[in-house]
């Protein structure tokens, strides 16, 4: 509690985790929520100018924005990751009402309901819903709405589109008024070849750097009119999202492993820009055929994928998007002021806990063995002192090589790939296979231009070798006739794109995937789609339930001649020089983590130390019609 004239701190009060909302009723009770927690928590008065705690009500998991109605009778809590809003009667302080805020169909998160409004006769509540990018209206009945005038069900009455990620709304106005909409990522990214091409660093809020790119917007909408319009504006709600398109059964071949391998944060044009037979760029390419010849290779071979985006704008959200197919308010809107250097949270804990769960979570549900090779794990000794890689993700330790290094970028990729292969052939001699294995390859981020560091071309060769070590030894396995192979980044924020700053490398492997260029919209959710498909797991949330799985893309008939990896293209021992001006930037760059909020300065560095002089060309946005015909 603060003095509002001075901004003393007056009380300091236990919420929970990560406070985030806070409201007054009329009778001066203060009600409270925090992200890290499942409650919401009453204060009152007592007498002295102090506040008591008064009462803690079980909200929902993850409970965030707040709103009481006019006489203080009613609390409104939304729980995000779960698509609910509760319903408290402040007098009692129970629970009377739960409003259900999913999709059609699916699993009960997606919407991310984040932020809440009543309109002037506090009888219709309007709810946020980021990840809809809308806004659901409920008509209230009167005994969750807490008037007499109330005559609804609290039913959901439909939904109103707005911009990319809802996250604030009001109502102005006494009488029938506006509904005012904060969109948090407005009208979204595009391409991003433009920007500085002098000495000076970029700006973190540079219009070169994906999560730069995102500026917030503001949608203002009369009230009287939506509720004629409701049925159509819902309807163009169902259509963005996809909701109306049916899901009819598809066909797979008779994949039995999946392996799923995650890189770390490059665009298309950086890496296949110079395919001809794909949409790239050719100047804006950091590694070509010379430096990545088995990308390259195995794009032409098994297909090249030329509208892949992820996702995700940085890798705080896009290990959770690939490993669960979703992130949660709490990650979503706490990354930008992380990226900023202004926030560190350390172990959040429980509060990016999405409520559909991970990877192994879900292979465990339908009985299938899992592997991880990397993923979330960090450095740490076992109890006889050995050193040894550890993990915070319940669940994940014991289906995990604890020899496999996790963020380390002074291993050469070889060392991931010699153990990976090291358990395939153990797989050959026992006959059996991880039916899911998730596997980390991160070294294609680089050190830039770190003073004795390997050289950024060094860091992607060894990157590709190890990948193509990978496939050339899973291809003359006895797996490789019912294995499939999927390879993305898990973000694309470290490079430019002259289509769109979130398209990003995609690889689909295995006997069925054949030459030839892939103009299909695809995206992170929609690899997660196929793998579900392939192995019958179930949905994370309605971004993978509604998504477009590829079972276009397989063949008929298995072409079963192996892979054969091509050489390391640039040594590991290819070094940057010190005592220089580039050096002394890089200096400046955090490297002990994958993602440390430095990223435009990486960025800018990392683009003179590989085109030296040569400046960003002139920017050039797909018309929107082109990208439609590419889905």
């Amino acid at each position: 509690m603060l003095d509002v004239t001075d901004g003393r701190v007056l009380q300091r009060l236990p919420i929970g985790r990560f406070p985030y909302g806070v409201v007054v009723a009329p009778d001066g009770t203060v009600w409270a929520s925090a992200w890290g927690t499942d409650q919401v928590v009453a204060f009152v008065p007592d007498g002295s100018g102090s506040l008591r705690e008064a009462g803690r009500v079980a909200a929902g998991r993850h409970p965030s924005a707040l709103l009481l109605n006019r006489s203080g009778s009613r609390l409104f809590a939304a729980s995000a990751s779960t698509d609910r809003v509760a319903v408290v009667d402040t007098r009692t302080k129970k629970v009377i009402a739960t409003l259900q805020d999913p999709p059609p169909s699916g699993p009960d998160e997606g919407s991310t309901p984040n932020a809440l409004a009543l309109d002037p006769s506090g009888a219709r509540l309007y709810v946020a819903e980021a990840d809809n990018n809308a806004v659901a209206v409920f008509d209230l009945s009167a005994a969750t709405a807490g008037i007499d005038a109330a005559r609804g069900t609290d039913r959901l009455a439909g939904r109103i589109p707005c911009q990319w990620y809802p996250t604030a709304l009001t109502v102005a106005g006494d009488k029938e008024g506006s509904l005012v909409v904060v969109n948090g990522k407005g009208r979204g990214a595009g391409p991003n070849p433009h920007g500085a091409n002098d000495d000076k660093p970029l700006a973190k809020a540079s219009p070169v750097y994906t999560l730069g790119m995102l500026n917030g917007t503001m949608t203002v909408l009369p009230i009287s009119p939506l509720g004629r319009d409701l049925a159509a504006l819902t309807r163009r709600v169902e259509h963005a999202n996809g909701w109306d398109v049916p899901r009819p059964p598809r066909r797979y071949p008779p994949f039995e492993h999946v392996v799923y391998i995650l890189k770390e944060n490059r665009t298309y044009d950086q890496v296949l820009g110079d395919l001809p037979q794909g949409d790239g760029d050719p100047s804006l390419v950091f590694f070509p055929r010379a430096v990545s010849p088995n990308h390259h290779a195995l794009a032409e071979r098994f297909g090249l994928y030329d509208r892949f985006f992820v996702n995700a704008e940085v890798s705080n959200q896009g290990h959770p998007w690939s490993t669960s197919g979703y992130v949660t308010d709490y990650m979503e809107k706490t990354t930008p002021s992380d990226y900023a250097d202004r926030r560190d949270d350390g172990d959040v804990g429980e509060a990016d806990e999405p409520a559909g769960g991970w990877l192994w979570g879900i292979a465990r549900e339908k009985g299938i063995s899992f592997r991880n090779y990397g993923e979330t794990m960090e450095k740490g000794k076992d109890a006889s002192g050995a050193s040894v890689w550890k993990t915070k993700r319940q669940g994940l330790a014991e289906v995990s090589n604890l020899q496999y290094p996790g963020w380390d970028l002074s291993l050469s990729d070889q060392v991931r790939a010699d153990l990976w292969i090291a358990d395939l052939k153990a797989s050959e001699k026992s006959g059996n296979m991880p039916a899911l294995q998730l596997v980390w390859l991160p070294n294609d981020h680089t050190s830039g231009v770190a003073a004795g560091k390997p050289t950024p071309r060094a860091y992607m060769a060894d990157n590709d070798y190890a990948l193509a070590r990978i496939v050339a030894a899973l291809s003359h396995s006895r797996f490789w006739k019912s294995t499939v192979v999927f390879v993305l980044e898990d973000d694309a924020q470290a490079g430019p794109d002259h289509v769109d700053s979130h398209r990003s490398v995609l690889l689909v492997l295995s006997p069925y995937n054949r030459p030839g260029t892939v103009h299909r919209f695809v995206n992170t959710t929609d690899v997660l789609a196929t793998i579900e498909g392939v192995l019958g797991l179930r949905s994370f949330s309605h971004f993978d339930w509604f998504g477009r799985p590829l079972a276009d893309v397989f063949a008929a008939q298995p072409d079963l001649r192996p892979y054969d990896a091509l050489p390391l293209a640039v040594p590991w021992t290819e070094r940057n020089p010190h005592k220089t001006p580039a050096a002394a930037t890089s200096a400046r760059l955090d490297l002990s983590i994958p993602d440390s909020g430095q990223d435009a300065l990486f960025n800018a560095v990392l683009w003179r130390a590989i085109k030296q002089d040569a400046p960003y060309p002139e920017a050039r946005r797909m018309p929107l019609l082109e990208l439609e015909r590419g889905r």
